[in-house]
C-alpha cells in the first residue's frame, strides 16, 4: 500500500475513529506520564520506528495484529518490540481473544510532543 500524502507531498497521518465495543486497553502510561526520553528510546530501534511509521501511514483499520506488518521475526521478538512501544506510551494495545492489536496514540502524542509524529512519518526507512 502506498502511503497517503498531503497537498504539499508530505506523508499524511490519518487517525481512524474508535469503533464501538472496544475491549479495554492493556496497561499503559497516562498522557501526563509519557516521557520524551522513553519515547525516543523506544523509537531509536529501527524496527519499532518502522512499526510506528507503518501504523501512521498505512493503517487500513483502527488497529492491527503483528501479522499485518509482515515482519520476518520470531513471535517472542515481536512481542518484546510491541510491549516496548506500549510501555513508552506510543501505541495502545487491546486484547481480542487470543490476539493483541495495536494503534498509535496519535492524539496523546500530539498533545504531549507536537510535531514528533510528523517527524516519524517523514522518516524514510533505509533500503533493505
Amino acid at each position: 500500500m502506498t502511503p497517503r500524502t498531503t497537498e504539499n507531498g508530505r506523508p499524511a497521518i490519518t487517525a481512524l475513529p474508535d469503533p464501538p465495543d472496544l475491549p479495554p486497553p492493556l496497561p499503559e502510561p497516562t498522557v501526563a506520564n509519557i516521557r520524551l526520553e522513553t519515547v525516543l528510546a523506544a523509537l531509536s530501534d529501527p524496527l519499532r520506528l518502522r512499526i510506528v511509521r507503518k501504523l501512521l501511514l498505512e493503517s487500513e483499520q483502527f488497529d492491527h495484529t503483528c501479522g499485518w506488518f509482515g515482519l520476518d521475526r520470531p513471535k517472542s521478538s515481536l512481542t518484546h518490540h510491541f510491549k516496548a512501544l506500549r510501555e513508552a506510551g506510543i501505541t495502545r494495545q487491546r486484547q481480542y481473544g487470543l490476539e493483541r492489536r495495536s494503534h498509535v496514540r496519535i492524539a496523546d502524542l500530539n498533545a504531549r510532543f507536537p510535531g514528533l509524529l510528523d517527524l516519524v512519518a517523514d522518516w524514510t526507512p533505509p533500503e533493505r
